[in-house]
């Protein structure tokens, strides 16, 4: 397609029509493919000619998905999986054997936290913290061992922001593997590999998606290191199913418009907080009075959907005003077309220690908001109330 723009190529880059003419793309609900001949089966297996195989490998409508996904965020190319975690796994797996060390910011996800606390150190994988916002830690935690960088930016749920463009120069420098969970600001919002980054992966169950319907995880990068993915995945077996990836690629069709009024409500819900006598503290990277404020209009399009505060009066009072929400949903997703209050402290980070936690960011009055689509009137309105 000549066009480039973002909204275009969401909306126009579909896999190739049938005899049937479809203007919407079909669902492909096939395990396997049928050989012209014994020889192209032969070829096809042997990676001599281009074609589908077997749908733990490639399917029309995880193909579409992919080729839409890295065409928005700048890759070359791209690997789909079941979950955002399978990702996340999937990525560190292929580049990672007993022995190496992985340097990752300190605010990552519950279960990201859980690969590296709990899992990997089994098979002698090692790995530092650093701060987001504190370089010395940074320069001084890379190891003669250490294969990957890991960061969340805007991370999850402290919204923390690292500087993408100082980072990716870090890791060329050390030429160590630098990987983006770039789940909250979407390829619509932030591109981490025009930073720098090698490669940047998504949870596509959050705002990819969008309205709370399916799983999914998308790693982009460049054709050689997804070629290295691919050859793990397609054994290993994390594998997008044909219907999720129909889902997502349809959804990719209206990220541009919902982000856009994710943002636009967010930061009205922000600057509300901001100001409100029983909050303690507001956190949203498009917020002047963010640490990071300057970094996070340098390298992101719009400030994305998520606001964190934190209640005065600690894991009761946070307690307390989500159980007065009406409008609001009490669940541990976001990203969706409902708003959705979520406590960090008791379900998506409850493993980390209370000491962990206040390292990035989590009080017992912490509460983290992800801003939906409903009008704005309603949604300040239900937290004015909860607050009240």
């Amino acid at each position: 397609m000549q066009e480039d723009n973002f909204e275009t190529l969401a909306i126009r880059l579909q896999t190739e029509r049938s005899q049937y003419k479809e203007h919407s793309v079909p669902l492909y609900l096939t395990s396997s493919y049928k050989f012209d001949d014994s020889e192209e089966m032969r070829a096809l297996f042997a990676n001599e000619k281009e074609g589908n195989v077997y749908s733990r490998y490639a399917n029309p409508n995880t193909s579409e998905l992919i080729e839409k996904m890295a065409a928005l965020e700048g890759a070359e190319t791209g690997w789909v999986t079941a979950t955002g975690m399978a990702a996340i796994f999937t990525t560190f797996a292929t580049f990672l054997s007993a022995g190496d060390h992985i340097l990752s910011s300190r605010s990552v996800f519950g279960s990201s936290h859980q690969l590296l606390n709990g899992i990997f150190p089994k098979w002698n994988i090692s790995y530092t913290y650093a701060d987001l916002d504190k370089k010395e830690q940074w320069e001084n935690g890379i190891q003669p061992n250490t294969k990957v960088i890991f960061v969340e930016t805007p991370s999850n749920p402290g919204i923390d922001i690292i500087d993408l463009e100082w980072i990716g120069q870090l890791a060329k420098k050390h030429d160590i593997l630098l990987v983006v969970d770039n789940c909250f600001a979407t390829p619509y919002l932030q591109q981490p590999l025009k930073y720098g980054a090698d490669i940047s992966i998504h949870s596509a169950t959050k705002f990819i998606d969008g309205q709370g319907r399916t799983l999914g995880g998308v790693i982009l990068g460049s054709d050689k290191l997804i070629r290295q993915i691919e050859g793990f995945a397609r054994h290993s077996g994390p594998a997008m199913s044909p219907f999720n990836a129909w889902i997502l690629s349809k959804s990719l069709e209206t990220l541009a418009v919902r982000m856009d009024r994710h943002c636009e409500s967010a930061l009205k819900v922000a600057e509300f907080l901001e100001v409100h006598p029983k909050v303690k503290q507001v956190r949203y990277p498009f917020l002047p009075s963010h640490p990071q404020y300057d970094i996070a209009k340098k390298q992101m399009k719009l400030g994305g959907g998520i606001v964190t505060l934190t209640i005065n009066g600690g894991v009761t009072a946070a307690g307390s005003f989500m159980d007065k929400l009406k409008m609001f949903s009490i669940s541990a997703n976001l990203g969706d077309t409902r708003s959705i209050a979520t406590h960090p402290a008791t379900s998506t980070h409850a493993k980390l220690t209370e000491e962990e936690r206040l390292q990035v960011g989590i009080e017992q009055g912490t509460v983290r908001l992800s801003i939906g689509l409903e009008h704005i009137n309603d949604i300040i309105a239900d937290i004015e109330q909860a607050l009240s």
